[in-house]
């Protein structure tokens, strides 16, 4: 394993390739979408997830980090492998729901440059860090709340049955 300048290089380079992937997702559900309010999530913060890319690329060439020709077909290929997973996931819930998670991974991810970036003394990638982890938790937030939403709305009317399911069931 990589250490010191070569190991956040290649962090780097892993935030650069994971956090485009997830503004790809937005900007594609962005015009896929059904759901208005799916669609309107994703417009609200594209323009703030562009700007975090632009900066971890900012950072990514100021530490002469650029990712090589194999690093970008490895992002393609996780670009084609998520394209062939939406296609396979027809519902805006289940778009949300991939977005999640993906929003999640970049969360943990700035999180980990501000506390490291704090420990190190290294103040541009603890700025970095603060100002995607910030942003990340607001759109999670969001997006968490319209997930909860959009499985009521999708649950709504099963209540009887679940409940007459339950009571169907003999105690233990």
């Amino acid at each position: 394993m990589d250490r010191g300048t070569d190991f956040l290089k290649s962090q780097i380079n892993n935030a650069v390739m994971q956090h485009g992937a997830f503004l790809r997702a937005l900007e594609d559900h962005e015009s896929q979408a059904e759901d208005p309010r799916f669609r309107d999530l994703c417009t609200r913060h594209i323009p703030t997830m562009r700007e975090h890319q632009r900066m971890l690329e900012d950072y990514q060439r100021t530490l002469g980090a650029e990712a090589g020709v194999a690093k970008k077909a490895v992002g393609a290929a996780l670009g084609v492998a998520r394209d062939l997973a939406d296609a396979a996931r027809e519902s805006d819930f289940l778009r949300l729901v991939g977005d999640i998670v993906m929003a999640r991974q970049a969360e943990d991810t700035f999180k980990t440059f501000r506390e490291a970036g704090r420990m190190l003394k290294i103040e541009p990638l603890a700025e970095l860090g603060e100002t995607g982890e910030r942003h990340h938790d607001s759109y999670v937030k969001e997006a968490n709340r319209l997930c909860q939403q959009m499985f009521v709305e999708h649950v709504r009317g099963s209540e009887a049955v679940q409940s007459s399911t339950v009571d169907a069931i003999p105690p233990v």
